[in-house]
């Protein structure tokens, strides 16, 4: 087993949680679960695969990994960070194992391959973007933010060709679930820009013209995407996505994917930021209270 230490965070994950602590089981150390409070089998799931379960209060995935880093008695310096929907394969942990043996890396980027009612999103900027998942505790933080939250290392990071598998339920599953998540996505998301706008409170950005992929497409995103008017930008996203960066090659799962993800979603937290907004200014409240009485998050 790798001296790596896993943690996963989960609300009412059931149909996704087995096939991700399967994925890792035999390779990582230890394996820690930080649960929301679930109501449904993921626990009962979980402790087949581990003993070190957590519940604790949710309020946005940043704030629950930060409280997970800072409590929880991990024993290793690698941390792998895991999503419920995501699973690894051998040969991705065939090349970790040899990577994580380099001392002049303190951060690994992995590839995360994104399927949609089973088919993979290869196309339209999706694939590859790298993800942060494996880091060393001691030069490591997580961003502060409602939405989006990266790995902030204070080190060197490696773009590894490891794939990592997104697979969010069965290809049949109700797309309810999806189209639910997505829109408390959008909150946050929402929360984020107006954070930023109006300058009322603190949140950490990766964000850095000069830097790799990721931190390039943070910058991209504060100080263009987020200029554009509202609204007109979520269908200029769509069309750069899905004609420009060849989304229409994905076939009738990807035409359902890119416009889902990257219209109608982006569309849907401008429709957010515009309603805080518009109440704030009708009621003559400020930001934070109108996000309180819509949405229940206290900044």
């Amino acid at each position: 087993r790798l001296s790596i230490s896993a943690i996963i965070l989960t609300y009412n994950e059931e149909k996704n949680i087995e096939q991700c602590l399967r994925s890792i089981y035999d390779w990582v150390d230890e394996i820690f679960i930080v649960d929301s409070f679930s109501t449904d089998k993921t626990l009962e799931i979980a402790r087949k695969y581990t003993d070190k379960i957590y519940q604790h209060k949710w309020e946005n995935y940043a704030k629950q990994y930060i409280w997970a880093l800072e409590n929880l008695p991990i024993r290793n310096e690698w941390v792998l960070r895991l999503d419920a929907d995501e699973r690894w394969t051998e040969d991705g942990l065939k090349e970790l194992s040899r990577i994580i043996f380099i001392d002049s890396y303190d951060g690994i980027n992995v590839r995360i391959k994104i399927f949609f009612m089973g088919k993979w999103m290869r196309f339209g900027g999706t694939y590859p973007n790298y993800f942060l998942r494996i880091f060393r505790k001691s030069k490591s933080k997580v961003e502060n933010r409602w939405m989006d939250e990266h790995i902030i290392v204070n080190g060197n990071v490696y773009n590894s060709s490891i794939d990592v598998l997104e697979q969010n339920y069965d290809r049949m599953e109700n797309i309810s679930l999806w189209v639910n998540k997505h829109n408390n996505y959008a909150t946050r998301e929402a929360i984020d820009y107006l954070i930023l706008k109006y300058n009322i409170g603190k949140i950490d950005t990766v964000g850095n013209l000069t830097g790799h992929k990721t931190e390039r497409k943070r910058w991209l995103k504060e100080n263009f995407y987020y200029k554009l008017p509202l609204f007109i930008r979520a269908f200029l996203y769509y069309f750069y996505r899905y004609f420009f960066k060849l989304g229409f090659l994905d076939g009738t799962e990807g035409f359902i994917w890119h416009f889902l993800q990257g219209l109608w979603y982006r569309f849907l937290v401008d429709v957010k930021i515009y309603q805080i907004e518009k109440k704030a200014k009708s009621e003559n409240k400020d930001i934070k209270t109108v996000i309180s009485e819509l949405y229940g998050y206290n900044l």
